[in-house]
């Protein structure tokens, strides 16, 4: 479904051109759950946005199901995303004014949709929040966050989930918990990628990519 063909990422900077992706070549298949580790400045975060299309390539091209998604018009390439990717970050990027239910409902333009609430209420019922559907940002936990942020990512039943370091600011419980939800939805048929420094999602993953100054320096079956 998903192929990265030599895709690069040079960053324009007053000290010169920083690579962060150098001829990047990958397939991911439906229903396989990738982590993508690596240190720091090693290009993780780029390579997920250009996979997600929020971030062109400098050469190079990303195509799902036979199509390049940056060869789209900038319309056609957001219903792209809104239809197929769900993205869960680490810093939970939730509106602080809105509740969970309103936070929740936001990708689908549904906050005032009398059937949205049934939809969002199921979804927060499996994650185990539905106590607290009322409550904004500032009242939750970290982990009560980003079960609220894998909602969002889950209400329009994306293909794809690209999870940024998704549990960098969790204890041990709550990240396995997160990771047990992302296997989840992977279960179901679902991708997921998912970006991280640590090893916590390798128990659940068929793939594990180690990335290096911008190049996949070994790529390995999971077992």
């Amino acid at each position: 479904m998903l192929r990265l063909e030599k895709v690069s990422r040079v960053y324009r900077t007053r000290r010169g051109d920083v690579k962060a992706l150098d001829k990047v070549s990958l397939n991911v298949n439906d229903g396989e759950f990738v982590v993508v580790r690596g240190p720091s400045g090693s290009g993780k975060t780029t390579l997920l946005l250009s996979i997600g299309g929020m971030l062109r390539p400098t050469e190079g091209q990303v195509i799902a199901d036979g199509s390049d998604i940056y060869a789209m018009n900038e319309r056609d390439r957001a219903r792209f995303r809104a239809k197929n990717i769900g993205f869960v970050f680490q810093l939970f990027h939730l509106v602080p004014y809105l509740n969970i239910i309103e936070n929740v409902s936001l990708p689908a333009g549904v906050v005032k949709n009398r059937s949205g609430p049934t939809d969002v209420g199921e979804l927060l019922k499996r994650l185990n929040l539905s106590e607290r559907e009322c409550h904004k940002p500032l009242e939750l936990s970290a982990g009560e966050k980003q079960r609220t942020a894998i909602a969002r990512a889950l209400l329009n039943q994306p293909r794809i989930i690209l999870a940024d370091e998704p549990t960098g600011n969790l204890d041990p419980e709550n990240a396995d918990r997160i990771f047990g939800y992302l296997a989840e939805f992977n279960r179901s048929g679902g991708m997921v990628i998912v970006v991280t420094h640590g090893m916590a999602a390798d128990r659940f993953a068929d793939r594990i990519i180690h990335l290096r100054k911008g190049c996949i320096e070994e790529s390995l079956e999971n077992e």
